[in-house]
């Protein structure tokens, strides 16, 4: 049995379990606790970051290696397409979505729930001692006005730039690349789901986000693009 050791609310572990989802792999989950968990972590897979994938006596850290040895492990349904262009466009948007969207849709998070006490403590892992989450809620919004500075007005509209082409892009066809769904899809999707949390997340995040992104009428499509993605792997 394969056994995903993650962060639930990592955009990263998202993109993984979207590719589980995809290959239709049975998989146990182990919620890293920050801290110990990841110095347990590290003795497993010589590292701290999550998400590491056990596969036997094989371990497998970072979403995209984890995502090339699922595509080895289950060829079908393929997520690389047989094309080499086609197979380069995936790769370079897979890329492009672990490094610069995800850049920005992390800071975005973070200026966001600076603001909002719901999202910060919905954020924390789930093993958080509840006095903790409760006390991370009740921090002041002026003690965190700071960190809410992180994006500054040109990253975000850079970011907001990249969700409308992004949106403009998935209402003309059904998938980033090609006619089927290839890791370019899952890859975009696992850093959507910090800009507005999808049903999977639970409570209470289920349907939060960043404001001006999360609930812009414009960006409706491409919420609705990656939920239906997300319905067609089975995940809400």
């Amino acid at each position: 049995m394969l056994e995903l050791h993650q962060f639930r609310h990592s955009a990263f572990c998202e993109k993984v379990r979207l590719v589980l989802a995809a290959k239709r792999l049975p998989y146990t989950v182990v919620e890293v606790v920050p801290g110990l968990g990841q110095v347990q972590l590290l003795r497993i897979s010589g590292q701290r970051q999550v998400p590491v994938l056990v596969d036997g006596a094989e371990v497998v850290a970072d979403s995209s290696a984890i995502a090339l040895h699922l595509e080895r492990l289950q060829p079908e349904p393929a997520l690389l397409p047989a094309d080499p262009a086609l197979r380069a466009q995936v790769l370079l948007l897979e890329d492009w979505a672990d490094t610069a969207l995800a850049a920005g849709a992390r800071l975005a998070l973070v200026q966001a729930a600076a603001a909002d006490p719901v999202l910060r403590a919905g954020l924390l892992p789930e093993a958080t001692p509840a006095p903790l989450r409760s006390l991370t809620a009740a921090l002041p919004g002026d003690l965190l006005r700071g960190v809410g500075q992180v994006i500054d007005h040109g990253g975000l509209e850079q970011l907001r730039r990249n969700l409308e082409q992004l949106c403009a892009l998935v209402q003309g066809q059904p998938y980033l690349v090609g006619e089927a769904l290839t890791l370019a899809d899952l890859a975009v999707m696992g850093q959507l789901s910090l800009l507005r949390f999808p049903e999977s997340a639970g409570a209470p995040l289920a349907g939060r986000g960043v404001p001006g992104l999360a609930d812009d009428p414009q960006l409706a499509p491409l919420w609705a693009w990656r939920d239906q993605l997300g319905a067609q792997l089975g995940r809400p």
